[in-house]
């Protein structure tokens, strides 16, 4: 499902760019990002919708068969070992459109990666 249309101006017109059972998933996993972390600003980037607050938080993607996930999730090996199911071929999740998509896990990943960006700040900002 990869587009091969020019660059989504915002995650509005990359979801709608989708099939219509894509649609609903993709906001699903909007929302639950959202909700999640509200203060995350929503951008495209690397063609994605994506979400960042101090740095990249998370980026989703839907293709043919699946909705990748990024990045991978690193110091928190109980949620890696959580996602590992989900695992793609470079640390990516991959999540089957064929089976129910995780919004929980995905819950868990966003806040993670919150914890991750907010002390990395907090330690860029001691560095100055």
């Amino acid at each position: 499902m990869s587009m091969n249309q020019t660059t989504a101006k915002n995650i509005d017109e990359y979801i709608a760019r989708c099939p219509e059972d894509i649609q609903a998933i993709l906001e699903k996993i909007r929302m639950t990002i959202r909700g999640a972390v509200p203060a995350a600003k929503e951008v495209i980037s690397y063609q994605m919708p994506a979400f960042h607050l101090h740095g990249n938080l998370v980026y989703f993607a839907a293709w043919r068969k699946h909705i990748g996930f990024y990045p991978p999730i690193t110091e928190n090996e109980d949620l890696r070992h959580e996602a590992s199911v989900y695992a793609g071929e470079k640390g990516n999740l991959q999540f089957s459109l064929d089976q129910p998509i995780p919004y929980a896990l995905i819950s868990k990943i966003v806040q993670h990666r919150v914890k991750q960006n907010l002390a990395s700040a907090k330690e860029k900002a001691k560095e100055r």
